[in-house]
């Protein structure tokens, strides 16, 4: 996330913790969109007697006051959904005011907001310019495919209101990248996808996600195989490297890049341990990802509990180790220090009871035996210019 803030500094308020980041649901799963394939809907389930959930006042500067007392020296704050600008302008300007007032000389602030894009406004995306969040658009291609499963509550397509989004923070000035969601409906047409948004629409950060869901079936219609996660990770690949490698970035590859050329993660997938971010629900109710956003796994809330005593939970723990639950199944695999086993989230039918193996383990496979010896290459080159 891009941007920073400078703070004063009140000794008093520092205490020591690790490194962790936010990942906020300020309207909860409430989204003006309905779209069909989105693992975050079912969530209004958890509070099933609030109608509009909206995170209050009280909450919100408990939020950012506790979190920025934690002593860290870069505070990030992802802003989610469900659709986050429900919130309003307002709120985003409220939020960047109490993270002036709770800041320390030194720390940095990082707001990184991602959204559909239909409720921007030239007011809220100057604001977004002016604190550099850095503001993530959803795009699943050109428009056929977009409009698959992003769709209104009425059943249209969105992607005319999400153009005309990204299309208000180009004329702001602020920064945007695009996440991708690879489902059913766009997974066979990988360089359609990718010319779209580099050719046709100029961006130049992406990033792309695998849309694996479960029902108590088995996978929903909506989700991909491993092998057409292969197919489309090693088509953009060459793709990218051919043409595109100096003028756009591709998260997926970047992080690939970074691991190999640093020896270290900077995605929670290539992680060992699943304890990189907490998600703070609109109550304050805290929970260890999004996709585990679970009554079994709520860690506490911010206004009755510490985010070190949460963090330090025995609960919180036990999902961390998850990560390497899937190791005696990767014993030998060439490419386990890489994948570190895949998300969590793709090991089962939603369920924090993680079995062996990732259900995309064939298609990272097939894609580090063909992208390898390039990335090994491109790493000795990072090596050598640092």
């Amino acid at each position: 996330m891009a941007g920073s803030i400078i703070f004063s500094y009140n000794p008093r308020r520092t205490m020591k913790t690790g490194p962790f980041s936010l990942l906020i649901k300020p309207a909860s799963a409430d989204c003006n969109f309905t779209c069909e394939y989105c693992f975050y809907l079912c969530k209004k389930n958890l509070y099933p007697r609030v109608k509009t959930p909206r995170m209050t006042p009280e909450v919100l500067e408990t939020l950012i006051r506790s979190y920025m007392e934690t002593g860290q020296p870069v505070c990030s704050f992802g802003w989610q959904g469900g659709e986050p600008l429900l919130m309003g302008a307002d709120f985003f300007k409220e939020a960047v005011r109490l993270q002036q007032a709770h800041g320390r000389q030194g720390a940095r602030v990082h707001n990184g907001l991602q959204t559909n894009g239909s409720l921007l406004t030239p007011e809220l995306a100057r604001h977004l310019r002016e604190f550099n969040f850095l503001t993530g658009i959803s795009v699943d291609g050109p428009g056929d495919l977009h409009d698959r499963y992003r769709k209104t509550s009425g059943g249209t397509g969105t992607y005319t209101q999400v153009i005309r989004g990204l299309e208000l923070l180009r004329e702001a000035g602020a920064e945007v990248n695009v996440l991708t969601l690879v489902s059913a409906a766009n997974a066979d047409q990988p360089l359609k996808v990718f010319r779209h948004l580099v050719e046709d629409l100029g961006l130049r950060y992406l990033q792309f996600i695998p849309c694996v869901e479960f029902s108590p079936e088995g996978l929903r219609p909506w989700s991909i195989t491993a092998g057409q996660w292969g197919v489309f990770l090693n088509t953009v690949f060459d793709e990218w490297q051919v043409r595109w490698r100096r003028r756009v970035s591709v998260r997926n590859f970047d992080a690939v890049l970074h691991l190999l050329a640093e020896g270290r993660s900077v995605s929670c997938d290539h992680g060992t341990d699943c304890r990189e971010y907490l998600v703070v629900e609109h109550n304050g109710d805290v929970y260890p990802c999004d996709f585990f956003v679970k009554p079994e796994l709520k860690l506490g809330n911010i206004l009755t509990h510490s985010w070190e005593e949460m963090r330090s939970s025995p609960l919180y723990a036990a999902f961390g180790a998850l990560k390497l639950a899937a190791r005696a199944e990767c014993a030998g695999c060439p490419y386990w220090k890489i994948c570190a086993g895949d998300c969590v989230k793709h090991r089962g039918r939603d369920t924090a009871a993680a079995p062996e193996k990732s259900l995309l383990c064939a298609g990272y496979k097939a894609f580090y035996h063909h992208t390898l010896p390039a990335f090994m290459q491109l790493a000795h080159t990072v090596r050598r210019q640092s």
